[in-house]
């Protein structure tokens, strides 16, 4: 795929240049929670401005159903980009209509406008490909190029992710270079011990790339509400903690798979319970209590690690030289339940191997508890993207950048 350089060094000023980022951070109402992402895509925007480019930035948010919606609105995001970049950045109230092409025709070389929620428009995410190609005609009307750099949704078959990019002639962003390039020193070459460490809630998120890795790690450590699951197929009480019951018999069979194969599987062996789920509004106390994993008391929902099991898993990374996480160890967003995710972070800041922390929760998780990002090998934008990449997917959005 041809890279943002190469499309600089052919030069960009005075063109119309359309920018897929992934803005879709965390809100609580207009307050974006975490910034991350949108600073993720700030150097590939800065340069083709610098360059002279005209820039049309354009993201998801959130899943409205296809229409407009105020409470999924990219204003927050436009102006939080607009911070960071030290400069104005103009707001389309709209996606491909009247505002948009305002918006557009009005930008001076080295501006920067950002049109609303492209999932305001149904055919964004249209399984019809001629209802979707429809939209991504309407998106191309707006620019002369297209730079890919929302990693976060390179899995996804949409209009702006797929089908635009055959449209307009197409580039990497420097996001996505770097993403790719990372994801690549986990599955080529790796560097062993690799341990993968995976959490989150549902098991079913992660069985496809259980099954991959369960041909290429050394260890896998499994927490989060996934792991009473684990725990459940092993034949233990798991009380009323979150349990995927249609799951079992796949578990057991990685368990089996992991044993053959000399994969060590690890799981928690404590873990902290509390009788119903926290209020993460008001982070009133939640009366936790510390059991043995292979003891849980009925009517009493896992919450976390134990002390022991953050321990066990610290011991289990110290030694690794590649490490991939994906997946909360708890309910971080509560100082009660926030042990497990911390002290995981805290071990891989201590290791000496290449962490890679996979997108989605994880990313909000380290910064959130206060973690310097530069202490990890790389924090990705994109959990989802991140996981199918390792599964060995083709993922349309980086096979439509393919030349």
């Amino acid at each position: 795929m041809k890279t943002i350089d190469e499309l600089l060094a052919e030069g960009v000023a005075g063109k119309r240049v359309f920018v897929r980022a992934d803005l879709n951070v965390p809100l609580d109402g207009t307050t974006i929670t975490d910034d991350g992402r949108i600073r993720a895509v700030v150097p590939t925007i800065a340069k083709l401005a610098e360059a002279g480019a005209r820039v049309v930035v354009a993201s998801h948010l959130g899943r409205p159903k296809g229409a407009p919606d105020p409470a999924f609105s990219l204003a927050p995001a436009a102006t939080r980009l607009g911070e960071l970049l030290g400069a104005e950045v103009a707001f389309a109230t709209d996606t491909v209509g009247e505002s948009a092409r305002a918006a557009v025709a009005g930008l001076a070389d080295g501006q920067v406008a950002v049109v609303e929620n492209l999932r305001f428009n149904a055919g964004e995410t249209a399984k019809d490909d001629a209802e979707r190609g429809a939209f991504a005609d309407q998106l191309a009307e707006l620019a002369d190029i297209y730079v890919g750099d929302g990693f976060g949704a390179v899995h996804r078959k949409h209009a702006s992710v797929f089908d635009l990019p055959a449209r307009l002639p197409h580039y990497a962003g420097y996001l996505i270079a770097t993403e790719v390039g990372v994801l690549k020193k986990l599955t080529t070459d790796v560097k062993r011990p690799y341990a993968v460490v995976l959490g989150g809630a549902k098991v079913s998120d992660k069985l496809g790339v259980i099954d991959h890795l369960l041909e290429r790690a050394d260890r896998i450590l499994i927490g989060g509400g996934m792991a009473y699951t684990f725990l459940k197929a092993q034949g233990h009480e798991v009380g009323s903690s979150l349990l995927q019951e249609d799951q079992i018999p796949a578990v057991q069979e990685y368990l089996r798979r992991a044993e053959e194969k000399g994969v060590e599987f690890v799981l928690p062996v404590d873990v902290v319970v509390a009788p119903s789920f926290p209020d993460l509004k008001t982070k009133a106390p939640a009366h936790p209590t510390t059991v043995a994993a292979d003891a849980m008391p009925v009517g009493q929902m896992g919450l976390d690690n134990g002390p022991e099991t953050n321990k066990l898993y610290a011991s289990k990374l110290a030694d690794a030289a590649t490490v991939f996480w994906n997946g909360p160890m708890g309910v971080f967003e509560h100082p009660d339940f926030a042990d497990g995710t911390r002290a995981v972070a805290q071990a891989l800041v201590d290791s000496s191997a290449f962490s890679v922390v996979g997108g989605g929760d994880s990313a909000a998780a380290v910064r959130i508890l206060g973690f310097d990002e530069n202490a990890f090998g790389h924090i990705s934008t994109g959990g989802g993207a991140s996981l199918e990449y390792l599964e060995g997917k083709t993922l349309p959005g980086l096979a439509a950048l393919e030349d």
